[in-house]
């Protein structure tokens, strides 16, 4: 162990040590949001950079009549000649891809975007290669201080608790299957397949929704489906269409009408005449004001979701008026997915259930080009103010975010956290948390006043919500462009990797 240790400290010294490279950097202004970059090596800096990398080749080069590392370096340097360039043109890339993000040059928000393969290291003179990135664009941080809002407040009765009770109940009964004909507020399980021209573009399988006016997917609305399926029964089939959203995830199918055949698999009817001893406790409820206190803690979280929310618009509203920069449309359809992933954590937080969550999702989905594009100025503009503030999340800070999606989703907080690390969507946390707190900030240098407001505390829905898209989803986060660098030399270290932790 001490020797690897020692190892590991030299190597640390190394890197400390190396002198950084030295190049030109010439940043083109192609769009609020691009950049076009030529990175140009002198000829000097490649050669030192091929005499470093046969520095450590020599000594470890394995040839036939020689010991290790005992090979005369001319005849090293002819054997591996080709690995080598390849080794230093990956390391010269790298570097320099490095020190270029991490400099004043620009914020970016991806990777840069250019053919590593296609790009060549001369045998004699300067290396240059170009690239095209995504940036945060350049503007002054707007006036934030001082801004006039009004701050919703509501005070929850006993009545709003009371007129709530039922609708959580629903939640948690599986109800009593129904033979004859469904009715309005039934619960119905669906088996559904969209069509077009009679080839198959999607399916689903047993969804359960209440029967209400409308059904909403993804990215497409059936506006009277009770009257589709009010007086059918389980295994009833029901023929109609729907016409896929403009803002679809597949472009070729946007506005297009599609057909739809829904099965009915299963019709279950939810009544609650009384909340007796037995039903609590079935339900894991010691008594109903046990059940009061949980629909309470539940109306609270979602009013103060509804108040941060109503804060959060004034002032994006106020602070991005100027903002209308234009977005790349890679851009924005690469983070189209992971501003769903956002919201969908922040509803769970913010104490909704699922069936709150699909409708909110649905809508966004719905108009999600715009929703993306708004949602990223705001960011860039939320985000400026955090770094003048020096605004970051504290362990606390994530910590308690984990808390409450697993509470919300009764699950532990440890097996959350490891959900949300595994699907890179801890980045998301990190971005909420910081918004939250900069919206924080300026609402306490605000002109604010207080104004009564329940209009969180909805009637029953009209609309059923299935969080299915006919169209196919967003794609994810592309996966690293350039993660792979060249062969491993035999007997020298690996190559160094890119740090792709940028945002």
């Amino acid at each position: 162990m001490a020797a690897t240790d020692t190892d590991a400290d030299n190597l640390v010294q190394e890197e400390e040590l190396k002198a950084p490279l030295k190049f030109d950097v010439n940043v083109d202004t192609t769009s609020a949001c691009e950049r076009h970059v030529v990175v140009t090596i002198t000829e000097a800096e490649v050669q030192r950079y091929r005499r470093e990398s046969f520095d450590e080749v020599v000594p470890k080069a394995e040839l036939p009549g020689f010991r290790a590392g005992k090979a005369p370096r001319k005849l090293v340097e002819s054997k591996f000649r080709e690995q080598v360039e390849e080794q230093v043109k990956s390391s010269l890339v790298m570097d320099s891809l490095q020190q270029v993000t991490e400099g004043d040059h620009f914020s970016a928000i991806s990777e840069p975007d250019f053919d590593f393969e296609a790009v060549e290291l001369p045998a004699e003179g300067d290396f240059k290669y170009e690239f095209r990135i995504e940036v945060r664009p350049d503007f002054d941080t707007p006036n934030w201080k001082g801004l006039a809002l009004e701050r919703p407040v509501c005070e929850l009765t006993a009545e709003h608790i009371d007129q709530h009770l039922s609708r959580t109940l629903t939640r948690f009964m599986s109800g009593e299957a129904v033979d004859g004909a469904c009715q309005a507020g039934d619960m119905v399980t669906l088996n559904g397949t969209f069509t077009l021209d009679g080839k198959e573009l999607s399916t689903f399988e047993e969804e359960t929704v209440p029967i209400r006016q409308r059904l909403s997917f993804s990215d497409g609305v059936i506006e009277d489906f009770a009257g589709l399926i009010v007086g059918k029964k389980e295994g009833d089939t029901i023929q109609t269409k729907i016409t896929i959203s403009e803002s679809a995830a597949e472009d070729e199918l946007a506005g297009k009408e599609v057909d739809l055949e829904l099965q009915i698999h299963e019709v279950k009817r939810i009544e609650i005449e009384e909340i007796s001893p037995q039903a609590l406790d079935s339900l894991g409820f010691d008594d109903i004001e046990e059940l009061r206190t949980f629909v309470r803690g539940e109306l609270e979280r979602q009013f103060e979701y509804h108040q941060q929310q109503a804060l959060r618009k004034q002032v994006v509203d106020e602070l991005t008026k100027d903002a209308n920069w234009d977005m790349p449309e890679s851009l924005v359809r690469r983070q189209t997915n992971r501003e769903l992933q956002r919201m969908s954590l922040e509803l769970q937080r913010s104490g909704f259930n699922q069936e709150q969550i699909n409708s909110y999702m649905n809508a966004s989905r719905m108009n999600a080009r715009e929703s993306t594009i708004r949602a990223l100025r705001e960011h860039f503009v939320l985000e400026k103010i955090a770094e003048d503030l020096q605004v970051e999340p504290t362990p606390e800070d994530y910590d308690k975010e984990v808390e409450l999606i697993a509470v919300q989703s009764d699950s532990s907080p440890r097996r959350v956290r490891a959900r949300l690390e595994k699907s890179g969507q801890m980045d998301a946390i990190r971005n909420q948390i910081i918004e939250r707190q900069v919206i924080e900030q300026i609402t306490e240098e605000a002109k604010t006043t207080d104004k009564e407001d329940l209009d969180f505390l909805k009637s029953e829905p009209e609309t059923a919500d299935i969080q299915f898209a006919i169209a196919g989803d967003f794609d994810e986060i592309p996966e690293a462009l350039h993660d792979e660098g060249p062969a491993q030399l035999p007997g020298t270290p690996k190559l160094p990797e890119l740090d792709k932790d940028s945002d």
